[in-house]
């Protein structure tokens, strides 16, 4: 769900800040902020969002009349 409407403004999916490391971006408005930080001027780029990793499908305890109508 990348490109949903309602994210949660953060510097660290704006299109305005560029990562200085895992705690800190570097915001053309505001400097130095933090990745949990937002302002006013929050643009959202998509490119720089990480989706969540998948769910892991367990098929070990499955057995063939899981699978019959």
């Amino acid at each position: 769900m990348l490109f949903r409407k309602g994210i949660d403004p953060r510097c660290i999916y704006c299109a305005r800040g560029a990562r200085i490391n895992d705690e800190q971006m570097l915001c053309a408005k505001r400097g130095i902020v933090q990745v949990e930080h937002h302002c006013s001027s929050f643009r959202y780029d998509p490119l720089k969002r990480v989706p969540s990793r998948p769910i892991v499908l367990h098929t070990e305890n499955l057995q063939k009349e899981d699978f019959e109508l």
